[in-house]
């Protein structure tokens, strides 16, 4: 393991470590802890270490999985955007969480900071960051989506003021249902193959992303966990789970990379709500809150303006 590769390695076990131990305060349940390796003879090699908070009174499940996994060929979920690369070696770690709430008030919320480094033959080895957070509500607060939008500029605005916009515009675009022409929450922040830094800035800017989640999420968690709901709402938010379960295992590259190079599948399944529900052709009453989540915040808009 080369001394920049350790480094990465001990930045994302210690950011796990931070989160689950912080969120673990505010629900008051614990985290199991499941430490795995791959088995000996299979084509992807590695370990990993998968936190996970079920049944919780704040969240019915909060995932927070590491993993740094080394294979013989990039699958081509990695390769889409460097196909110059297709099949070579590589090696890839990092970070992803994603947290879904027992309150409908209180928005599902997905963050993923990760490093890649592909090694073709006779060439140098190629390294690439990527990353992000992004706010999915079942009811929304614009006072909500401000904040995350904000702490979320505040973490990218040191690395160019151009980075929060491009990155934002590029969160929108991500994560958008094309086969329902529609958005998956109120976005944040997304960025892939990023090599613009060399290797100090890149890590930089991707601890930067990580160190900023808890901040982002953890006051609206605060604001929303108290307020009444019904079973109304609770409805509706098992409903508006299907779409988090579309995203994921249609048009997720985390997803398609986890399970094409032969990753583990209960650590990549854990984004994974414990409760959905889907329903034919539903329709929002005109009027109701429900109707403004899709008018108001299913949409791409400047949060910040």
């Amino acid at each position: 393991m080369s001394a920049s590769t350790r480094q990465v390695r001990q930045y994302l076990i210690g950011l796990q470590d931070r989160i689950t131990s912080t969120v673990a305060v505010v629900d008051g349940g614990q985290f199991v802890v499941d430490r795995w390796k791959k088995p000996a003879g299979e084509m992807l090699q590695g370990n990993g270490i998968t936190q996970i908070l079920e049944g919780g009174p704040v969240f019915e499940r909060a995932g927070v999985g590491f993993s740094h996994v080394t294979g013989p060929h990039l699958p081509p979920s990695a390769t889409q955007h460097r196909p110059e690369l297709s099949g070579a070696p590589f090696e890839a770690m990092g970070v992803s969480l994603v947290f879904h709430p027992r309150n409908p008030h209180v928005p599902t919320v997905h963050m993923n900071v990760r490093m890649i480094a592909a090694k073709p033959v006779n060439s140098p080895a190629v390294c690439w960051f990527g990353g992000g957070m992004d706010l999915t509500p079942y009811y929304g607060q614009e006072e909500d989506a401000v904040h995350f939008h904000r702490t979320c500029k505040s973490a990218l605005d040191p690395f160019g003021v151009d980075k929060y916009p491009r990155f934002k515009r590029w969160c929108d675009e991500y994560f958008y249902l094309k086969h329902r022409d529609e958005q998956r929450g109120i976005g944040g922040v997304f960025y892939d193959d990023f090599a613009e830094f060399g290797f100090d800035g890149n890590f930089a800017m991707m601890r930067s992303v990580g160190d900023a989640f808890l901040d982002a999420y953890l006051p609206i968690v605060d604001r929303r966990q108290r307020m009444p709901y019904g079973e109304r709402e609770r409805d509706f938010q098992l409903y508006r789970r299907g779409r988090y379960v579309e995203f994921n295992l249609v048009w997720d590259r985390g997803t398609h990379f986890g399970l094409q190079s032969g990753g583990r599948s209960e650590s990549i399944l854990l984004s994974m709500p414990p409760l959905v529900s889907w329903s034919y052709q539903r329709q929002s009453q005109p009027g109701t809150p429900e109707e403004r989540l899709y008018k108001e915040f299913l949409v791409r808009k400047d949060w910040l303006e």
